[in-house]
């Protein structure tokens, strides 16, 4: 017998943004006996609620869910930080013979908890600070030139516009003093002591998008723009990270008479639409994923998925395969 087969599994459901991920991680857990765990940096802030889709009660329809507003808006949430958490979730649930079900909108939070981290270099904040600077004083695309010296291979990864990303490896770059891409080959230690399933949702791209406008709409009818009001009157401050995720910055924008409701909500759909196809281009190069047409909450999509998963030998609590051979 393949010592592999006897591992615990864990299930990792991958998939864009409005693509039925929480749905069918409920229904999957309910069918086996699991508890569900978010992967996606957007849901561990306290308060940014509706904009980030968080499964409501009713829609959790009593499974428990982890490593949801976990948080407070003023901290920094970071993949290690996130890899830490989920380890220590996971041993519980081992101990508690439930099978761990990821719901994963953030590619790099699954990367980093299945395959490890690098021993990256802590953040630099004066370092940080300097290369912001330098970022106003000069012209555009100064980071991305700045990396491209350190470190060609990460800057062919990195947009000239990403500038947190940018001043992240160009930090790592000098502070390791070698490029960040070599640092990431180095020390790299994978999840152990679990057999990973990975799951991918890969609705139509048409009928995606039509979910994202009419979610959009339907976060609007729930309040999402009085959220928006109360976190900035009561809550933390504007310049929090949550503040720069899709839509939460365009109703700030709102709020303070700098574009109207119409023109947020037609950059909220087009951003989170850019969003999903950066994601969708993601996963279908995450190594080992099971591939799935269709959305998460579709009856009979999810009924394949288990019995998909069943055949594999996961079955109605129990998180690990006892076949005898």
């Amino acid at each position: 017998m393949n010592p592999q087969n006897s591992l615990p599994f864990l299930v990792a459901i991958a998939g864009p943004t409005a693509s039925g991920k929480s749905a069918l991680g409920v229904w999957l857990a309910e069918q086996l006996g699991g508890e569900v765990i978010a992967c996606d940096s957007t849901q561990l802030f306290r308060g940014f609620d509706i904009g980030t889709a968080k499964p409501r009660a009713v829609e959790r329809r009593g499974v428990p869910h982890h490593l949801i507003d976990v948080l407070e808006p003023s901290e920094v949430a970071t993949a290690g930080g996130y890899r830490e958490m989920a380890l220590a979730v996971l041993e519980d649930l081992r101990r508690r013979k439930r099978l761990p079900i990821l719901t994963v909108g953030t590619g790099l939070y699954l990367r980093a908890l299945l395959e490890g981290l690098a021993d990256t270099p802590q953040r630099s904040e004066e370092l940080r600070e300097r290369l912001r600077v330098s970022a106003e004083e000069h012209p555009s695309g100064h980071l991305h030139r700045i990396l491209n010296r350190l470190d060609p291979q990460s800057s062919k990864r990195i947009a000239p516009a990403d500038q947190q990303k940018l001043i992240r490896a160009i930090e790592v770059c000098l502070l390791a003093r070698k490029p960040i891409s070599e640092v990431h080959r180095l020390g790299r230690r994978p999840l152990e002591g679990w057999r990973a399933v990975k799951i991918g949702l890969m609705p139509p791209r048409e009928k995606l998008y039509e979910r994202i406008h009419a979610r959009t709409d339907s976060m609007f009818e729930r309040g999402w723009m009085e959220e928006v009001q109360g976190l900035l009157q009561s809550g933390p401050r504007d310049d929090s990270k949550p503040f720069d995720f899709i839509g939460y910055r365009e109703l700030r924008a709102v709020l303070r008479k700098e574009v109207s409701l119409e023109q947020a909500r037609e950059a909220i759909q087009q951003a989170t639409r850019r969003y999903a196809k950066r994601q969708l281009t993601w996963f279908r190069k995450e190594a080992s994923v099971e591939l799935f047409s269709g959305f998460g909450d579709d009856l009979e999509l999810q009924a394949k998925i288990l019995r998909f998963l069943q055949s594999l030998g996961v079955e109605a609590g129990r998180c690990a395969t006892e076949r005898s051979v």
